[in-house]
């Protein structure tokens, strides 16, 4: 027999050479094994009034001319009585059975382990660790023998009947023994969830989905003080009655409401406990009730920014934007480095600009695009990999900022960087055509199609014919412009009113098949009846045809239907006034669209040509073409 001799010094190194190595697991399952030391060391006697550890001598070295069979033996006060001596032969056999399954040496570890079993099949950790060994390697009967053993050993655990529910449910098809086990776990431990958890797998397993809900009702019964329990009952309930596309009854999710209450009677001041309940009522949008128990977290974790996010994502939900945005703030204040914060601050003033302009409050709403843009390109700074980011930025320089040399700045080099996008070509190809680089435009507009195309992608809509047809009309491709538009009416007919009423102004304004022109903005105001700018048209249209009057009507009518002034209908009613010979009524309306439009050139030198000829007196007077 093996001279075992049990040394503290010995032990606290195994231990300490896992924990640094980071094997979490062997440092734990070496710890089963202290309680077999502590009774192996108990005989040992410990010298009177000593403090420190003894320091042991070791035995002598053998000599070149000792004899090779010498075994020197142990000291009187290491040796152990047999009992004892088994259970620290079972310890060396453990540390042993570790180090094989590190090594990968599986087969031979399941035989050291099932040494220590053989000593003490009550240390149910290692019988649990060998019976999920023995089951991954396809040996169900082992497994079940290992674990039967250990609840004889142990039969007020319920691990071990845990473990022979799985295997019996799982991999040898018996529902019958599988249910039998779990009940049994969870008579043993009703406050132990994964009991529960087990029982109602199997039951939703054999389909009988009215049995697994009857599971849950029975852990409700359970008189667990552990929030983790009940969040975790909350989690399954809500797993069984939300359905994909399908909103839980009320009854149900008051049901589920009343386990993460219950979870909240007993959080404390637990952060991470009364996050996980705020983040349920959240993504069950039930946000009134989110918002306060993050508003806890930040009392206790004021540092939490994740949860700062959660809040302020709350307060965008219930309409609470300043909050939100005060929020957010605050966040980047901290954190500068995040860019979600800077997403979502953006995305946050973006819209509240969008509120200002349709209320028709010019200037602030350009601020707020112009803050919404800063917050965009500071994300794209930190983390420029997101293309919607790129692309929500891109949309603001085009638009409102009217910034359409830097997008196609932007543009031009986030298209090499998300390469199979072709969103980003029909941007690019927008921002050209806003830049005033018209032949650009409808080539990269060209391209967008093709990859659009090639890609299967959804960006071929009316809008982007619609877009495509107002590049070749500044092209001065009036046909191809025409072609995309009607593409544009033919994708969506019901919406087509913007592109009816383009073609007819076009044509129109070129002096081209007014007849036609005159049909198609007759549809788009059939469509929307009082829309200015349709009405503009028309009105221009008529001053096309020598109709005069009947044009200042319809332009005069177009001022009074418009949500705010427009330099071309002011100009279109000077021109028309000038043709009816009102010139002072001219001069005024021209003056207003100058003022609106300071860079037209044209417009100006018609002002001051009409000026110049009203100084010389009515003999001298012209009507301005």
């Amino acid at each position: 027999m093996r001279v075992a001799i049990v040394d503290l010094t010995v032990l606290e190194m195994i231990l300490e050479e896992n924990w640094r190595t980071g094997s979490v697991r062997r440092f734990l399952l070496c710890g089963v094994f202290l309680a077999v030391f502590d009774a192996a060391a108990a005989p040992v006697p410990a010298p009177p009034l000593a403090k420190e550890r003894v320091i042991r001598t070791a035995p002598a070295r053998k000599t070149t001319s000792q004899d090779d069979s010498f075994v020197p033996s142990p000291a009187k006060d290491l040796s152990l009585e047999p009992g004892n001596a088994r259970k620290a032969d079972a310890l060396a056999d453990f540390v042993e059975g570790v180090r094989l399954e590190e090594n990968a040496e599986m087969e031979n570890a399941l035989i050291t382990y099932q040494k220590v079993l053989n000593v003490d099949p009550g240390q149910t950790e290692l019988a649990l660790r060998v019976a999920a060994l023995l089951s991954r390697a396809q040996d169900f009967p082992r497994a079940v023998d290992v674990l039967k053993d250990a609840i004889k050993a142990k039969p007020r655990e319920s691990a071990p009947y845990l473990q022979l529910s799985f295997i019996y449910a799982k991999y040898l098809r018996k529902p019958e023994q599988a249910l039998k086990y779990a009940n049994q776990a969870v008579a043993l431990d009703p406050k132990n969830f994964d009991a529960y958890q087990r029982l109602y797998e199997i039951e939703l397993t054999g389909s009988d989905s009215r049995k697994a809900l009857q599971v849950l009702e029975r852990a409700t019964a359970a008189t667990s003080e552990d929030p983790a329990f009940w969040i975790r009952l909350g989690k399954l309930y809500a797993s069984a009655v939300y359905k994909e596309g399908i909103q839980p009854k009320p009854e149900e999710l008051r049901q589920v409401n009343e386990f993460f209450k219950k979870a909240l009677t007993y959080a404390g001041d637990d952060s991470a406990v009364l996050k996980e309940i705020a983040d349920y009522f959240a993504a069950s949008q039930q946000i009134q009730e989110a918002i306060p128990l993050y508003l806890r977290v930040l009392e206790l974790q004021p540092d939490d920014s994740n949860a700062r996010e959660k809040l302020a994502s709350g307060f965008v939900l219930t309409n609470q934007r300043a909050k939100a945005i005060e929020m957010l703030q605050e966040i980047i204040k901290q954190h500068p480095e995040k860019y979600q914060a800077y997403d979502l601050l953006g995305q946050l003033l973006d819209e509240e600009a969008r509120g200002l302009a349709r209320a028709n409050q010019i200037e602030p709403a350009k601020a707020g695009f112009a803050k919404a843009a800063a917050n965009y390109e500071q994300s794209l700074l930190i983390n420029p990999g997101r293309a919607n980011i790129c692309l929500r930025l891109a949309e603001l320089l085009i638009g409102p900022l009217r910034e359409s040399e830097r997008a196609v700045k932007l543009l031009t080099e986030a298209r090499q960087r998300f390469v199979h996008v072709p969103a980003f070509t029909y941007y690019l190809a927008l921002a050209l055509r806003e830049a005033k680089h018209p032949q650009q435009a409808v080539t990269t507009f060209e391209e967008a199609l093709n990859e659009a195309e090639d890609d299967n992608e959804g960006i071929l809509t009316a809008r982007f014919y619609f877009d495509y047809g107002a590049a070749a009309d500044q092209a001065g491709l009036y046909d191809k412009a025409a072609e995309l538009l009607r593409k544009s009416i033919a994708l969506d007919p019901a919406n087509a009113a913007e592109a009816y009423n383009y073609i007819g102004f076009m044509w129109a304004d070129h002096n081209l098949h007014l007849d036609e022109a005159e049909e198609m903005i007759g549809r788009a105001l059939q469509l929307d009846p009082n829309n200015g700018a349709y009405l503009d048209s028309l009105g221009w249209l008529y001053y096309r045809k020598g109709k005069f009057d009947e044009a200042l009507k319809q332009l005069l009518l177009a001022t009074q239907n418009l949500t705010r002034d427009d330099p071309i209908v002011f100009e279109h009613i000077g021109d028309t006034y000038s043709k009816l010979d009102r010139v002072p009524q001219a001069l005024e309306f021209w003056q207003k669209a100058v003022a609106l439009d300071p860079g037209n050139k044209l417009l100006a030198e018609k002002i001051e040509k009409t000026t110049t000829t009203m100084s010389k007196g009515p003999a001298k007077m012209n009507r301005i073409d």
